[in-house]
């Protein structure tokens, strides 16, 4: 890859997360879960409530220095239940986010938009929603003409199995996994678009 991959976001190439690196354990019980109703009423409003922003900031792990493979299993809000086998053999999109994240809402016509350009190249997309009811979740992705499913990820489940690797609190994060399940990069914050089609690109290409 060359060039700036986002105007705004600073990027650390190569760059590595250290194991065990202070201020990235995972907190299951994220504060602020307001009532189902409560929380539509905050994505109406469009304001910044109960999430922690990240930067826009990009940090990919080269091949030799990736983690072992994600140990996901979840739940869609369908009833389907997914395990790591998915993840194996096709690049996969995690998009964490919740309906009152203003930033989720400005990013979802991109994350369809990519979702539709790479599906043909066997690129998979799943959301981990981390706060909202069933019904919330739906309204969100009618709203923004969603077609990839998200998790439903009240319990931490899938949050867990990436714990060091997403902040807490920092909604939206978007990770990009290998062929082989691994975390190949990561966006902490709104994605830009470009950035996002240049890193999955990368990992379909390997």
């Amino acid at each position: 890859m060359s060039g700036n991959l986002g105007k705004t976001s600073p990027l650390s190439r190569r760059s590595v997360l250290m194991a065990g690196g202070a201020g990235l354990a995972v907190v299951l019980g994220l504060s602020g879960c307001a009532q189902e109703d409560a929380l539509a009423q905050q994505a109406r409003a469009g304001d910044n409530k109960n999430y922690v922003a990240g930067d826009g900031s990009v940090t990919e792990f080269a091949v030799a220095d990736r983690k072992s493979p994600v140990a996901i299993k979840g739940t869609l809000f369908d009833g389907t239940a997914v395990t790591a086998q998915a993840f194996q053999g096709q690049v996969t999109v995690l998009n964490f986010w919740f309906a009152a994240c203003a930033p989720c809402r400005v990013e979802a016509p991109s994350l369809e938009a990519l979702h539709q350009e790479f599906k043909s190249q066997g690129v998979q997309f799943f959301g981990v929603n981390l706060r909202d009811e069933k019904a919330t979740a739906e309204a969100f992705d009618k709203t923004f003409n969603l077609t990839y499913p998200s998790f439903n990820d009240k319990d931490g489940a899938v949050l867990l199995a990436v714990s060091g690797l997403v902040p807490p609190g920092a909604v939206p994060t978007t990770l990009v996994l290998d062929k082989q399940g691994r975390v190949a990069s990561r966006v902490l914050g709104e994605i830009q678009k470009g950035t996002l089609k240049s890193l999955i690109a990368a990992a379909v290409a390997e």
